[in-house]
């Protein structure tokens, strides 16, 4: 099976490619998705081993601070059981849990952040996701030579 390209978002003060890079086995779930379309990304989409652009949102500037795979498939979120999580769902339950999450594992920080300014100019990423307008979901999918040429950029 081919590999696939993802980009992932998450707000770097929330928990950023730092913070994965410091977790025992630079691994970490990717819980709390609570959006049907990055559900179904995760769940029917991704495989291990699946590259991933992992994206700062939220905090400014935004962009693509490095790479990341896919550590483990979906399986179910247990967020959405916790009464106390900020991720509960009072809907799911044990037998009817519609949430999953994904293992992702650290690959590599950027030298530097590739801006979603600074991505919005480059030649070939014109049908990237993450650069239209109103495009929000939090797990989207990338092109192979979309992926490229942000790993390119970086280097720069």
């Amino acid at each position: 099976m081919a590999k696939k390209y993802w980009l992932m978002k998450t707000e770097p003060d929330v928990f950023s490619i730092k913070d994965l890079r410091s977790r025992p086995g630079k691994k970490e779930h990717w819980d709390g998705v609570r959006n049907y379309q990055a559900r179904n990304h995760m769940r029917d989409g991704m495989s291990i081993g699946d590259r991933i652009l992992f994206y700062h949102s939220s905090v400014p500037p935004v962009g693509v601070a490095g790479v990341a795979e896919v550590a483990a498939a979906a399986y179910p979120d247990p967020t959405a059981l916790d009464p106390k999580s900020k991720y509960f769902d009072p809907k799911a339950t044990p037998d009817k849990n519609p949430w999953v999450m994904v293992d992702v594992r650290f690959v590599k920080e950027f030298p530097r952040l590739v801006t979603l300014d600074e991505l919005k100019t480059v030649p070939g990423l014109e049908s990237m996701l993450v650069i239209k307008r109103g495009m929000r979901l939090s797990i989207q999918p990338v092109k192979p030579e979309e992926f490229e040429i942000v790993l390119k950029l970086a280097e720069a």
